[in-house]
């Protein structure tokens, strides 16, 4: 082999040996990863009141379209539009005039009938007495018999068209059928109205007032157990809130259940009745109903923040005995605001990292510190350098 050749490569081997050394000596002078700073909060046990939000419609308990039973012109109103009306308040009048004729006919035509039955009922009586002493033939008397009850006949017939006739006049005015609010009008003086298809107006009660909203039919055991407890009737377990934001005052309680389930969207309709004493709910109003979950009550309650999401799972950090993180697999409850429910995984007492998470990994170092040096990365007083 060729010396010459030979001293080069064991000169660049040596190079090697010594920049290998050196490297370790350099690792061995910069010590382990410095600890993180962090925050840490105790996880506490606490009363946990958390409600279900659903959103839902305000809907009129008696809500009713007014329409004509008789045809002709509207000849009076006598209310203004979205006016409160009570019960048997009149508000159309259709032109009455060829009714009250038709019902004077009818009476007359009763009258008649009266006065034909009368004078039946006389010539009965009187051939009755003669067949009596046998002085008529008999098939006079039953021509007389069957004579008045023709007569009796047509009285009954006369009653039906007076009763007929005063039917017709009391359609042309419509009144309230309940106490509520009335909407716009869709007629005007002197609009013509046909019987059963104008639509003239609509009237809704707004004293109690319903809200529907729909859950799942996994639900369904729930709410019929409120139904049955009459949950909600003085207490908390319905909330609504308006659409602006502000929460109603008043409390709700169960009414009812749909008959069945929505077969395309596996949903079940359900009805909840609210006092409106003040009618700040109005039908067809947009709102969110909270219903208290049955889960509240005595829960272990960590900040949100502290909550870590690694692919679809949730994990916290808790500060162990020896200076280190250690990550642990939670599973959330509802979040309150800025603290969230935790159901399984860690314990009440249990220290959990809220600040310096992003730089922290399973069993690292960990040095408490203020939140503001969690958040830059600066050591904590007193920490090593």
């Amino acid at each position: 082999m060729n010396h010459t050749l030979l001293r080069p490569l064991a000169f660049a081997a040596s190079l090697l040996a010594l920049a290998g050394c050196g490297q370790k000596e350099d690792e061995k002078a910069a010590g382990p990863p410095p600890a993180t700073p962090v925050t840490l909060v105790a996880a506490r046990t606490t009363d946990a009141v958390y409600y279900d939000e659903y959103p839902a419609t305000v809907v009129a308990l008696n809500n009713v379209e007014l329409r004509s039973q008789v045809a002709g012109f509207i000849t009076q109103i006598y209310f203004k539009d979205g006016d409160l009306v009570q019960k048997g308040k009149p508000l159309y009048e259709i032109d009455r005039r060829k009714y009250q004729a038709a019902y004077q006919q009818a009476l007359a035509g009763l009258r008649s009938a009266q006065a034909v039955v009368q004078n039946a009922q006389v010539n009965l009586n009187r051939y009755q007495r003669l067949a009596q002493q046998d002085a008529i033939a008999k098939q006079i008397v039953d021509n007389a018999a069957t004579s008045y009850s023709t007569a009796q006949a047509q009285v009954a017939e006369a009653q039906a068209n007076v009763a007929l006739a005063r039917t017709d006049l009391d359609y042309s005015v419509i009144n309230a059928p309940f106490t509520g609010r009335i909407g716009i009008s869709q007629v005007r003086l002197g609009a013509q109205v046909s019987p059963g298809t104008t639509l003239l107006n609509t009237i809704s009660a707004e004293d109690p007032m319903g809200v529907d909203f729909v859950i799942p039919d996994t639900d369904l055991s729930r709410f019929a157990d409120l139904q049955r407890q009459g949950g909600g009737r003085q207490d908390s377990t319905f909330r609504l809130v308006l659409p602006d934001g502000t929460r109603y005052a008043q409390p709700g309680k169960m009414l009812a259940i749909d008959r069945g389930v929505n077969q395309q969207t596996a949903t079940v309709q359900i009805r909840v009745q609210f006092p409106n004493p003040k009618r700040e709910l109005k039908d067809g109003m947009s709102t969110v109903l909270n219903v208290l979950n049955r889960q509240s009550g005595r829960r272990l309650v960590v900040p949100f923040k502290a909550v870590v999401e690694q692919m679809g799972e949730n994990f916290v950090f808790i500060a162990g005995d020896s200076s280190k993180a250690y990550q642990r697999k939670v599973q959330l409850g509802p979040r309150l605001r800025d603290q969230i429910v935790i159901m399984e995984g860690i314990k009440d007492g249990d220290k959990v990292v809220t600040e310096g998470l992003n730089r922290l990994r399973d069993g690292g170092q960990i040095q408490v510190g203020t939140p503001a040096q969690a958040q830059t990365g600066a050591p904590a007083a007193g920490a090593a350098k």
